[in-house]
């Protein structure tokens, strides 16, 4: 079975609506497609970015229309850090979460939760996505026949980077929690 790109598009919807899918390795398949000439390289870019920016959207609204959750739940806090990021470094800090595992996934909750402008939103989003989108889909392409030990070698490191940075996250949450009281 061939990976096309509205199938591609629509595997990379969930992703960035909060549904943590290893997007790497979805982009991998369709590097792999492009090198077997199934799909071409910007098509499958376009694809992915769209499917991604449809996801992204998709929490954005949820985001927008749900009330600050609860700073004792792991996910209140979660979004409270991702929210204060925004605050903080300004909207960059959507492009350069797309450019991270994880934080790529969730960071669109706050950023509706905060009512970033949508354009801005949109426009870093994509961008960020694109190049995500460059790197995986390249990647998959240069290894061609052996990109299923490509992913099998870059997936363990990204998710061990991915759990590192969330329970970073959550040792200075609980440390700074200790310290308010």
């Amino acid at each position: 079975m061939q990976l096309g790109p509205l199938g591609l598009l629509l595997l990379m919807i969930p992703e960035s609506a909060c549904v943590p899918i290893p997007s790497e390795v979805t982009l991998m398949t369709a590097g792999f497609a492009v090198h077997q000439g199934w799909m071409a390289f910007w098509v499958s870019i376009a694809a992915a970015t769209a499917g991604n920016l449809l996801g992204s959207l998709l929490a954005y609204l949820i985001g927008r229309s749900t009330a600050r959750t609860s700073r004792s739940s792991w996910t209140g806090r979660a979004l409270e850090r991702g929210g204060a990021a925004i605050e903080r470094h300004g909207t960059r800090a959507i492009f350069l979460a797309r450019l991270m595992p994880l934080a790529r996934t969730f960071v669109s909750l706050p950023a509706g939760r905060l009512r970033v402008p949508l354009m801005p939103f949109v426009v870093l989003t994509a961008l960020g996505c694109a190049l995500w989108s460059v790197a995986f889909v390249s990647l998959g392409d240069v290894l061609g026949e052996g990109w299923r030990a490509g992913t099998a070698t870059v997936g363990p490191p990204l998710l061990i980077a991915g759990v590192a940075v969330c329970a970073a996250a959550t040792l200075k949450a609980k440390r700074a929690t200790g310290r308010a009281e």
